[in-house]
């Protein structure tokens, strides 16, 4: 690029009024923190990208970010549905401590992500533009809901998944002194919205760290691609879809090496859950909202900052969104939220030295049960769905410990042959269920389950 157009693409992004006035104070000199920006899709599936997609739709922005950068292999969503994954990445805790463990916010909720729950961008926020593009998903009514009160500069989206009506795109900056009026949304069209508003916000804080969500709504049924995409792949509207979302992740990685600070900046690829009654999870078990098995939770990850994250490298390390908190603030020099219990852990040195995953355990939930326990080799699933019932596997006499290095779709349990592990991981479990009772709002629906007291106050955390 010359200097000349490349002087032209900064002076007309700055010039966007919206996003130009969200400039925030320089940094001290001779030191820039990294910028950090998180590619969330709404539903897409462990299986929809590269070679597992199998040639049905062709990813490759996505393929050349993973030649480019690390692909976590064994990486999780904070749950298996979007509302309680989403309060678990931007917090970096298990959503059961902030009272959006159980189920969805659907359009006649009231419940919203508590004030004094420290997001990624209010962790941030001293030194960091901050920015939320794209599905919200956390809250829409009474004076706290919007992004902007959760340490966001800036917020253009929609506040719930696209199937849900009403649909409107709110646009707001903070300090706006009026709450934001909706306008109307069109699906075909809300992914390129959210990609414009991105690349303006990237150019118009390109000299200063930002942080930027980019909560795509989509694949999340129903897919509807933009024109330019209708009719491209061979996996429906779904494939079109994803196709158009690997274009956009090409865009971006284009507008950092434009503004030349794409090795600046810390590029994350991932999902909010596993794939709903579309999509691949690439031979995983189960889907979008199943019980504690792999399917619903583990989600495509794909990490990229030329010169920093190493190129070409497939790490089966375990990690989870609620890592992005701690891991952000660590690559940042900033201390971690004071008074604040994080469930993540810093993958700074897993990502940029391929060092071993921090985490000794990761609990999956569903809703606010906790239903498995994943180690660094093993995991023990102890509920799931059948027919009518949520059923306490262990209590029938079918405990189910996988070995996940040689059996990743959980195919066969290996309980009886690896009962020290079993003991343990089903230690694991009871403790983990007692650690977070006092945290639930619902009974549990897990039948023949031990019994937990359930508290109907949150503990102090």
């Amino acid at each position: 690029m010359t200097s000349i157009n490349r002087r032209n693409l900064l002076a007309s992004a700055v010039a966007t009024a919206a996003i130009g006035s969200l400039r925030m104070p320089a940094l001290a000199a001779g030191r820039r923190a990294p910028n950090f920006i998180v590619i969330q899709c709404d539903d897409m599936g462990y299986g929809d990208w590269g070679a597992a997609a199998r040639g049905a739709i062709r990813t490759p922005n996505l393929e050349r970010m993973a030649r480019e950068g690390t692909t976590l292999t064994d990486f999780y969503a904070g749950a298996n549905i979007c509302t309680p994954s989403r309060a678990a990445m931007l917090t970096g805790r298990y959503a059961v401590r902030t009272g959006l463990g159980y189920g969805v916010i659907l359009a006649n909720d009231k419940r919203v992500l508590p004030p004094s729950e420290v997001t990624i961008a209010k962790a941030l926020s001293s030194r960091y533009g901050t920015a939320l593009i794209g599905k919200w998903h956390l809250g829409h009514t009474g004076p706290d809901w919007l992004p902007t009160q959760h340490g966001f500069d800036y917020y253009y989206g929609i506040p719930y998944s696209h199937d849900m009506k009403p649909l409107a795109i709110y646009e707001t900056r903070r300090g706006d002194s009026a709450p934001p009026s909706p306008r109307p949304a069109e699906i075909a069209q809300l992914q390129q919205q959210f990609c414009e508003k991105a690349l303006e916000f990237i150019s118009a804080n390109h000299e200063r760290p930002f942080f930027l969500d980019l909560a795509l709504s989509a694949p999340h049924l129903p897919s509807i691609p933009s024109a330019a995409f209708r009719g491209k792949s061979a996996a429906g509207a779904y494939g079109d879809v994803v196709q158009e979302i690997d274009s956009i992740v090409g865009r971006i990685l284009r507008r950092l090496s434009d503004l030349g600070i794409a090795r600046e900046t810390l590029v994350i690829f991932t999902s909010d859950n596993g794939p709903w009654f579309e999509g691949a999870t690439g031979g995983l078990r189960q889907r979008k909202g199943g019980g504690g098995y792999e399917g619903a939770y583990r989600v495509p990850a794909i990490a990229w900052q030329p010169g920093s994250v190493p190129a070409g490298r497939r790490s089966d390390a375990i990690g989870m969104s609620i890592d992005f908190l701690p891991t952000f603030c660590a690559m940042a020099g900033i201390a971690p939220p004071a008074g604040v219990t994080l469930d993540g852990r810093d993958l700074s040195a897993t990502l940029l030295r391929g060092a071993p995953s921090p985490h000794e355990e990761l609990l999956l939930f569903n809703d606010e049960d906790v239903v498995a326990v994943r180690t660094q080799r093993w995991k023990l699933v102890a509920a799931d769905y059948y027919r009518n019932y949520f059923m306490d596997l262990p209590s029938r006499g079918y405990p189910q410990l996988y070995d996940m290095q040689a059996d990743r779709t959980e195919s066969y349990s290996v309980a009886d042959r690896h009962p020290d592990v079993t003991a343990d991981l089903t230690a694991r479990l009871a403790r983990a269920r007692q650690t977070f009772a006092p945290f639930r709002t619902h009974s549990s629906t897990i039948i023949g389950a031990p019994v937990i007291e359930q508290h109907t106050e949150k503990p102090a955390d």
